[in-house]
């Protein structure tokens, strides 16, 4: 209409303010890096990094209490897991400074929409951004598309022509390698193994995995190194696809996002190490996988085999076991006196 309303459009300076960002993978720390060059102060928060890595970045490491308590501008780029689901609630939200401002560009269902609602008709949440909702599309009525101080968008991180045209360039050319040479690259559920060696390694492939993800589970301080040793037969094979596979099943606990296109990518993002080895002989197997996880606290292993197409595990740091890597499985370390295994099958039972 042609009206000149600067008082309408009064803004907030970026510059010296808090922006807590809630994950430092892949886009939250290109988000901690453009935040720092408007010169924010950026603290933030993923119990898989280190204060090292993050430190790196030129991002303190806090916990998400002390980030939600100093933050102006919370922005999450965290996975949905049981952990994070509903992870901004009332309860969160209280321990927000008044005025705070948040963003979510990761997943709809970290925020609870009724919780951020009564929030901003408060007046404690002062604005939010959303890209991403619980509903995909959203239903007309939404309560919070009527508010004056949120910003909605339907996921638009994509929406570029430049993206859109690189996306379709790879699907040709890796559409091309299938029906010419047979090879499947970048296949979210199916390694990037040439036709002719997929029946030798598939029993391996299915190996690592499962033992990335049984060692996975016993992690309890940020990753810092992948080792994984190649004993026997197993080593003269091609050790690459491998070594993925134990990365997607040791990551799928941290990130819901991770397969095996993006799985080394995902360990670089964090900061971890990967080494290879391998070695002509094994004292006990024709074949034998040892991974090998270094935290700061501490380093542990896990060895496997195959045993005809099925996988087991037969070592887990200095203790011999032998057990199939199948079904739910409770693993505890105990002192070797009288009376542990019938406690725990009393307690079970």
């Amino acid at each position: 209409e042609g009206r000149w309303e600067k008082g309408k459009f009064m803004g907030t300076e970026l510059t010296d303010k808090i922006l807590g960002v809630v994950g430092l993978g892949n886009i939250g720390k290109v988000v901690a890096e453009r935040a720092l060059g408007l010169k924010m102060v950026v603290v933030g928060y993923d119990p898989y990094v280190s204060k090292e890595d993050a430190g790196k970045l030129g991002v303190e490491l806090v916990s998400l209490d002390d980030l939600f308590g100093r933050s102006d501008f919370i922005s999450f780029h965290t996975p949905l897991t049981p952990e994070t689901k509903y992870m901004v609630n009332a309860g969160s939200l209280e321990k927000m400074k008044k005025g705070v401002c948040i963003i979510n560009c990761a997943r709809g269902a970290l925020i609870n929409e009724p919780d951020v609602l009564a929030a901003l008709e408060s007046g404690h949440v002062k604005a939010a951004a959303l890209d991403v909702f619980p509903v995909a599309p959203p239903p007309p009525d939404t309560p919070l598309f009527k508010h004056p101080n949120v910003i909605l968008t339907p996921h638009l991180g994509a929406a570029t022509t430049e993206a859109q045209e690189k996306v379709a360039v790879l699907i040709a050319e890796q559409i091309c390698d299938f029906l010419k040479k047979g090879t499947i690259r970048n296949s979210v559920n199916f390694p990037s193994v040439a036709a002719e060696l997929l029946p030798t390694l598939k029993p391996f492939l299915s190996l690592c995995e499962k033992l990335g993800a049984f060692h996975g589970q016993l992690l309890d301080s940020p990753l810092k190194e992948l080792k994984v040793e190649y004993l026997g037969e197993v080593g003269k094979l091609a050790t690459a696809p491998m070594t993925i596979s134990v990365l997607k099943g040791l990551l799928q606990y941290q990130t819901e996002e991770v397969n095996l296109v993006n799985a080394r990518m995902v360990a670089e993002e964090r900061g971890v190490k990967v080494v290879e080895a391998t070695a002509a002989k094994t004292e006990d197997y024709a074949s034998l996988v040892r991974v090998v996880l270094v935290t700061e606290k501490e380093e542990s292993s896990v060895s496997g085999t195959v045993f005809g197409t099925t996988p087991r595990i037969v070592k887990i740091n200095l203790f011999p076991i032998d057990a199939e890597l199948a079904g739910g499985m409770l693993m505890l370390q105990n002192l070797d006196v009288p009376g542990v295994v019938g406690r725990v099958g009393t307690f079970l039972g």
